[in-house]
């Protein structure tokens, strides 16, 4: 009887050749964007899409939360993937996203929109899974989840930003159809990619069982509402539709059940018990945080100007810079992510945070693009490094239980990405209305009709329209009008200011409970070393 050895395990960085590794690389970064586009593309041109489908602004935010509903899909992925194999998952995966691109050409009102969007979401859910797969793909195990992590989350966070600035070309050349177009040459591409440039096979797995017809249902109607919910809410206002709070009510008990379920299985879909570790909940409550500040990005800037009247082709200059940002923040990350080196990383990016928020809280209204390209650039850098080191922490947690966890890791970090993203667009949205108003009243209350300066104004923005019209009446009411409008702009400014403020205590306060937690870990260090010595 003879011993057989182990294969050896490579070593260094790469296990193919350079210039087939940087093919990989290039088709997770292309998988990336293409994803990443899909979901910014209609959200970030909300205001000019109305005129396309004839709809009012409430209206057409449900093509943004129709995109966003099927948030659970890729719970079910993970698994149809295990069973049937890779190869398949990823052919048929790009096979409907080409289709559903195809379908949005058929969409010509807001009905047919919403549901082609819905189904544009279902079949981008594979995509990003594919990104991060390709990424990994050509380097060696302890290079896998720096290096591949990195360059991955470069293609995925690269579609906000090239979303801003491909846009006005897109619309210009020939409205919305232009941005479906665009969707359908990269779905085309991608779907190229991924049949010449095959992926090492994982082992079939029969892990699909017959309860997980019951549980992915609820965890798919329980998520998916909840993302329609926090899409729509700003849009109809929380306090005023019944049906907002029926549809989060209906969602949470959807997931309740499905949380009863699990609980009760020898196999479960989902390891609760695991989820709500206190180590695994700290990991998802940090992704939480930084995607809520991370709505600074999203909505805070990009607001405020629409705010003032820009539109997306003023602010294209601003958005290559947080796109080189987050290019350069993901290939710093590659080259300094390594195991324990994540609590420094995570330090220095909410450092980051802090300064570019801080920065933006001195906005006025004569605050531009231009004025903010540094400050946004931090930001862009500071998310490009954190979530690298997060999502590398979390594998390792789930690669220590074993590879089943990868799936709860999965579902922990849709969560905190997608659901946490729209949360907090939310927050962020829902805020600055409350401090609009605030400011709004105050601003109007030290306004009395009696004061010299405000008379004065009144009557110059009188005498503009006095030239229009004989009628003195008409044109003081005009004045007064252009002097509520001057009212509400000022009282917008210092609302966003206020939450961009908010933003930067809400980085410190994550920042001094990371110092605190990372001082704790290095003191139980310590004391086991001089506890071992003495002994």
């Amino acid at each position: 009887m003879t011993d057989t050895a182990a294969p050896p395990q490579p070593t260094g960085t790469l296990t193919m050749p350079l210039w087939r590794a940087a093919i990989y690389v290039a088709a997770s970064l292309l998988l990336g964007l293409s994803q990443g586009l899909g979901m910014s593309l209609f959200s970030s041109n909300v205001a000019q899409l109305q005129g396309e489908f004839a709809a009012t602004q409430q209206e057409v935010v449900w093509l943004v939360a129709a995109y966003l509903a099927p948030a659970a899909l890729t719970l079910a992925l993970v698994k149809i993937r295990t069973q049937f194999g890779l190869r398949r998952f990823g052919e048929i995966g790009l096979a409907v996203f080409v289709a559903s691109a195809l379908l949005n050409f058929l969409a010509n009102d807001l009905a047919s929109g919403i549901a082609v969007r819905f189904i544009s979401g279902m079949a981008a859910a594979p995509i990003a899974t594919l990104a991060f797969l390709y990424a990994i793909e050509p380097f060696t195990p302890a290079k896998k989840l720096s290096i591949g992590l990195s360059l991955a989350l470069i293609g995925i966070s690269l579609g906000l930003p090239m979303s801003r600035v491909l846009s006005p070309t897109l619309l210009d050349l020939g409205g919305w159809h232009q941005l479906t177009l665009l969707e359908l040459a990269l779905a085309l591409v991608c779907f190229c990619v991924v049949l010449a440039l095959p992926l090492t096979p994982v082992p079939h797995e029969k892990v699909i069982e017959r309860l997980d017809f019951i549980s992915f249902p609820l965890i798919f109607f329980g998520l998916g509402g909840l993302a329609i919910a926090l899409t729509v809410g700003k849009a109809y206002w929380w306090f005023t539709q019944d049906w907002l709070g029926l549809t989060i009510a209906g969602s949470v008990a959807c997931l309740a059940v499905a949380a009863v379920i699990e609980l009760n299985r020898e196999s479960p879909l989902l390891d609760l018990r695991w989820i709500f570790s206190p180590t695994i909940l700290q990991f998802a409550g940090a992704l939480l945080v930084f995607r809520i500040v991370l709505a600074e990005q999203s909505s805070g800037a990009p607001g405020l100007f629409q705010a003032a009247g820009l539109q997306n082709a003023q602010m294209q200059t601003m958005f290559w810079m947080i796109a080189g940002a987050t290019v350069l923040g993901g290939i710093v990350s590659a080259m300094i992510l390594k195991p324990g080196r994540e609590h420094g990383i995570h330090a220095v990016a909410l450092l980051l945070i802090i300064v570019g928020a801080t920065l933006d809280a001195h906005a006025t209204n004569l605050t531009r693009p231009a004025q903010m390209l540094f400050s946004q650039s931090l930001i862009a850098f500071a998310s490009a490094l954190f979530l690298p080191a997060a999502l590398a922490a979390g594998m390792m947690a789930a690669l220590k239980k074993g590879p089943k966890y990868i799936l709860n890791f999965i579902i922990i970090f849709l969560v905190t990405q997608k659901i946490g993203g729209s949360l907090g667009s939310a927050v962020f949205q829902t805020i600055i209305q409350f401090r609009q108003n605030f400011h709004t009243a105050h601003l109007a209350a030290d306004m009395a009709l009696t004061d010299p300066l405000v008379i004065q104004r009144l009557q110059a923005y009188a005498s503009v329209w006095s030239h229009a019209t004989a009628d003195a009446t008409f044109a003081r009411a005009h004045g007064t009008a252009q002097l509520a409008q001057v009212v509400q702009r000022e009282a917008t400014v210092l609302a966003y200011n206020d939450v961009f403020a908010l933003i930067a205590l809400v980085a410190a306060a994550a920042l001094a409970v990371l110092l605190a937690h990372w001082a704790l870990i290095e003191f139980k260090k310590r004391r086991t070393v001089g506890a071992g010595t003495t002994g």
